[in-house]
């Protein structure tokens, strides 16, 4: 069976995130579109279930050896480049915020048509694809609504791949890395679930002795 694309992506372990982007007007006539990669210590959530929940952060200190030596700017992930920073159309730089970038769209046909589109409000939202060198987990339970929640702090980012400008506000490549991710922790949660059932009946046992 043929693999697809996004597969392909996804067990390269690359993970994408949603963000928002806006006109920023220029006096030279450039077409600049500019907005945050993601911003630093906010935290948002990528499951919400029943039982549990998985939240997740980025680290100011995230991107500090991050590779962005050759970082492009696409649509829905695939297709033409619209702006890159190997050739100082796409700029990347981190501030108190987050990760800020800004794209000039001027450069080709198809670049002016996207900033009409941004322009006009029929699109405004980014993704970001990357992949995570190291990060770190924190649980914590709230007993009185059987609630556990998992926090992921991302505290190093190995690579940025691109920047996307996409046609729907969770793109399908956002929501299944973020899912993929989750799934990945709710199996911890169930396990430790599991596990902590385990001792509690064990001491059960021993008090009944």
């Amino acid at each position: 069976m043929e693999r697809n694309k996004l597969t392909d992506k996804l067990d390269a372990g690359r993970e994408y995130r949603s963000m928002r982007m806006e006109i920023r007007e220029a006096e030279d006539g450039q077409m600049l579109v500019e907005g945050y990669a993601t911003v630093f210590n906010e935290t948002y959530p990528l499951y919400d279930g029943r039982t549990y929940k998985v939240m997740e952060k980025i680290d100011p200190n995230a991107f500090d050896e991050c590779d962005m030596s050759d970082v492009i700017m696409q649509y829905d992930h695939e297709g033409r480049v619209f702006a890159r920073n190997k050739n100082g159309t796409l700029t990347l730089e981190t501030d108190e915020k987050g990760l800020k970038i800004t794209a000039d769209l001027g450069g080709t046909e198809i670049g002016r048509q996207l900033y009409e589109e941004i322009k006009g409000g029929y699109t405004d939202k980014m993704s970001f694809g990357f992949v995570v060198e190291e990060d770190k987990k924190e649980y914590a339970m709230d007993y009185d609504q059987d609630l556990e929640t998992c926090t992921r702090t991302i505290t190093k980012i190995k690579k940025l791949y691109d920047v996307s400008a996409v046609s729907l506000p969770a793109n399908d490549m956002t929501s299944i890395s973020a899912r993929r991710y989750s799934d990945g922790v709710i199996a911890e949660i169930e396990a430790e679930r599991l596990e902590r059932a385990n001792r509690i009946k064990k001491i059960r046992i021993l008090l009944e002795v």
